[in-house]
């Protein structure tokens, strides 16, 4: 399949590609929008809409897929590069490329979207053909932050995604949206604009002195640094505000929850499965490479593992005495992402290979959660837990995917979450061992508030007379989780394509690091068999 993937010039144009499909379906989707909106029958334009979204989106998903096969695990170079002038006078070019950490998180955001169409399907009924076009530049957005091999296209980028997201949440929201979009909207963008000004400093003084042109290549920051001490730490820590409000980490998560509980089913989704990744993506792919100095000073890596610690423990804390269950998975995402951060900081190839399943395994396990929460909420327009109480005797297939879904996000061995955390455990266990045996008790906690919210919601008394009659899920609610449940299975079972995949790119970053830092070269500890070319 590689061999014939790169026969017909794949590599050359599957990442313009993957960029340019939404945006050519958003711009259908306006004007077809446009049209329908000046004819009679307004259901048959919203039911185009929907049609042209979900096979724009599939068709972004398959044209994707082959990088799981052109991909070579073995290659440490930038795969399916693409470098040309965007504006020379300011030293700004289109470059785009992938490794194994850029490749999951791309094939991450191109399952998830389509899957996003379908659980938007009958909730969204107003500005249809609008909010799907937003959906489909926010997929462009969040495509280019991982391609991105150029620091002012990562920033274009890394805005693009904001807006629609804020459009989103502002309009087909709940209750509260105007707050929750504008408390989303200044929290991610204040730190970004810190975020911008260090790119500039970092683009005008790598630039050529004979002519003033700044250069903002990725691969040249990282290969030439030239700052001093104290320069970058003020750099990093202009990252650190526009990546940490992202994430987030504690104590900059407090935008999280009322964004998750007062977007749309597919907005909360699109948040916890692929927007968050984008602040630890962040940390992954440019605080740490461009300044290992200053993240790995002795008090700034402390301080961090410190707040990733704080963050387990406090969000699935929180969580347990969370009487809304929407709000009780945004809280479960504070508690995930705290993993992530502690297994990147760590900084062993066990610690970082984990935190990039995390991230996945989150993706899949919390956006199958916010689906089946928007799922019952339509039956019964109430996120409260106590609204419930034994329907797994009215809605037994809803039972079984939201155990099999909880399960999966606590941890439980065979399931998509345990590889990652304990790879994250076990790598960070030598570097930070009293701050990893505390980070160990966030599974016990995730166990215990996921655990009795579903004995509240499916197996207490069936005593409300108004959840006897609500209908179990239909073919297209069946066809929206089964590819979760497949990936949740498949991950659990046998991670070791995706690991193998990751492991060079992983492995690279934590030697990088280590040298830039001027640390001792840690162990490589036990490494996944790769062969050059490999699609297994």
């Amino acid at each position: 399949m590689r061999e014939f993937l790169l026969s017909v010039g794949y590599d050359a144009w599957v990442l313009p590609a993957l960029l340019i499909i939404p945006v050519a379906g958003a711009l259908l989707l306006l004007l077809s929008g446009s049209r329908s909106a000046r004819e009679p029958d307004a259901d048959q334009g919203n039911h185009s809409a929907r049609m042209i979204a979900f096979g724009v989106l599939v068709l972004e998903f398959l044209v994707s897929l082959g990088l799981w096969w052109s991909f070579d695990p073995a290659s440490g170079a930038w795969q399916a590069p693409v470098d040309s002038a965007w504006i020379p006078m300011w030293g700004i070019r289109f470059t785009l490329g992938i490794d194994g950490i850029a490749l999951m998180m791309i094939l991450l955001t191109t399952f998830i979207m389509p899957l996003c169409v379908l659980g938007s399907w009958t909730s969204v009924t107003t500005k249809v053909a609008t909010y799907f076009a937003l959906m489909l530049i926010l997929t462009s957005g969040m495509l280019g932050v991982f391609m991105a091999r150029d620091m002012f296209l990562f920033y274009v980028m890394w805005e693009v995604m904001l807006i629609p997201m804020y459009f989103i949440i502002g309009i087909w929201g709940g209750e509260r949206r105007i707050y929750a979009s504008i408390k989303f909207f200044i929290y991610t963008m204040l730190p970004s604009l810190l975020m911008l000004v260090a790119i500039l400093y970092l683009g005008i003084k790598a630039g050529d002195p004979a002519t003033g042109t700044p250069n903002f290549s990725y691969d040249n920051l990282v290969a030439n640094p030239t700052l001093a001490p104290a320069a970058a730490l003020w750099l990093f820590g202009a990252f650190f505000a526009a990546f940490a409000v992202k994430v987030p980490m504690f104590p900059f998560h407090t935008w999280l929850p009322d964004a998750h509980v007062e977007a749309p089913t597919a907005g909360s989704v699109i948040l916890a499965s692929i927007m968050l990744k984008m602040g630890t993506f962040g940390f992954l792919r440019f605080a740490l490479p461009l300044f290992p100095g200053a993240a790995m000073h002795p008090t700034v890596r402390g301080v961090i593992v410190t707040l990733s610690v704080i963050g387990i423990i406090y969000g699935a804390l929180v969580a347990m005495v969370q009487p809304d269950f929407k709000k009780l998975v945004a809280y479960s995402s504070v508690s995930h992402l705290g993993f992530v951060m502690l297994g990147i900081f760590a900084l062993t190839l066990q610690s970082v290979q984990g935190a990039l399943m995390i991230m996945i395994s989150h993706g899949i396990s919390t956006g199958a959660l916010f689906f089946l929460v928007g799922i019952i909420y339509e039956r019964r327009h109430s996120r409260l837990i106590d609204s419930y109480g034994g329907i797994a005797r009215v809605v037994p297939v809803f039972a079984v995917l939201l155990t099999l879904v909880s399960l999966s996000s606590i941890g439980l061995p065979g399931l998509n979450g345990f590889i990652g955390e304990f790879l994250v455990l076990v790598g960070s266990f030598k570097p930070y061992p009293v701050a990893t045996t505390l980070a160990a008790t966030g599974v016990v906690f995730a166990a215990a508030y996921l655990l009795w919210a579903i004995q509240r919601i499916l197996f207490n008394p069936l005593d409300k007379p108004e959840n006897e009659s609500i209908p179990d899920l239909n073919w297209r609610e069946v066809a929206l989780m089964t590819p979760l449940v497949v990936v949740i299975i498949w991950l659990g079972v046998y991670p070791a394509p995706v690991l193998r995949r990751m492991e060079t790119a992983a492995q690279a970053l934590v030697t990088q690091v280590e040298k830039g830092a001027g640390l001792p070269a840690s162990a490589p500890g036990p490494r996944i068999a790769v062969r050059a070319g490999a699609a297994r």
